[in-house]
């Protein structure tokens, strides 16, 4: 299984079944696209490949200035190459990608990695202006003898919603975790490094890890949760705040768990964060007394909330 940066160093030696898209948080719909695929390439012999890109185009046409991905480009190739595909390619969308016709980017695919079926979503468009769309891939196949299979969205059992990467930003962004879990199907996470804060956890006994995260990634909304902390091989219960500090006049934002039963030095290590549940909303406190009794009943909900099947 490889990962690759650009669909022109791709140079297969066999025939392929190809996925093309941005696939941001790798979710269910996208999970069940990719599985399917992989089964059908397993059973004819043939590799199973991922095409994904990077930046997204909503970025590149600026259709949005804020955090907006899911995951970083690393995170997503692993979660797909976890899928049992093949070959991962995160080819760069560029303005040179983004003025591509459909056609020569055809032409590159049937080049670069001889494909025998392409698998997209029923609403999938690529090339120039979004012109090559599923009636146009099944042209384009039939001149270059491969067959399209074109699968619609499905819902989240939880809500009936149909699973798209905007409405999981959406969930996360308003701190409905459970929400956006439930079209992840995994809780969502938050990988940085441990760095130095003003250390006034530990002033009243909760010290906490400030982790520094990807500045495109989406982070959930001001409020504490109970998320699950990975160091390494190790999982431990956290409860974390993300927000201003508005106890302590803060002026940016932070993202500080308090790890449970854990004293640890970790400064300069990676940390993922999943978060579970939203515990409540940001809140200041006139005395430092009144926040240190609301960080022990934190962990207390942190507690409750994490139970043992929660944890993926």
């Amino acid at each position: 299984m490889r990962h690759l940066r650009n669909l022109k160093d791709a140079d297969l030696d066999s025939d392929s079944l190809v996925t093309i898209g941005v696939f941001d948080g790798v979710h269910l719909g996208h999970q069940q696209l990719i599985q399917r695929l992989v089964d059908s390439a397993r059973a004819s012999g043939r590799k199973a490949i991922v095409l994904t890109f990077y930046p997204h185009p909503d970025k590149v046409l600026e259709r949005v200035k804020t955090r907006y991905y899911l995951t970083t480009p690393e995170k997503r190739a692993q979660l797909l190459l976890k899928l049992g595909v093949d070959l991962v390619i995160t080819h760069p969308f560029d303005d040179a990608t983004r003025h591509l016709p459909a056609a020569r980017f055809i032409d590159l695919l049937v080049e670069k990695l001889r494909i025998k079926e392409i698998w997209v979503g029923a609403d999938f468009a690529l090339g120039f202006q979004r012109e090559g769309d599923v009636r146009y891939l099944r042209a384009q196949g039939e001149k270059h003898g491969f067959n399209v299979t074109a699968m619609e969205l499905i819902t989240a059992q939880s809500s009936e919603q149909l699973i798209r990467s905007s409405t999981i930003r959406d969930q996360v962004r308003n701190g409905n975790m459970g929400a956006a879990k439930a079209m992840l199907g995994r809780a969502y996470a938050l990988e940085g490094t441990v760095v130095a804060g003003e250390r006034r956890g530990r002033t009243i006994g909760a010290p906490t890890a400030n982790l520094a995260v990807w500045s495109e990634q989406i982070i959930p909304g001001n409020g504490v949760y109970a998320t699950w902390a990975r160091l390494g091989e190790e999982t431990f219960q956290a409860a974390t705040n993300i927000g201003m500090r508005p106890s302590f006049a803060g002026n940016r934002l932070t993202i500080e768990a308090h790890l449970l039963n854990f004293d640890r030095d970790i400064y300069g290590e990676v940390m993922e964060l999943s978060f579970e549940k939203r515990l409540r909303p940001e809140q200041k406190f006139s005395h430092l007394d009144e926040l240190a009794k609301q960080i022990q009943a934190d962990i207390a909900a942190t507690r409750r909330s994490l139970q043992p099947d929660l944890h993926i």
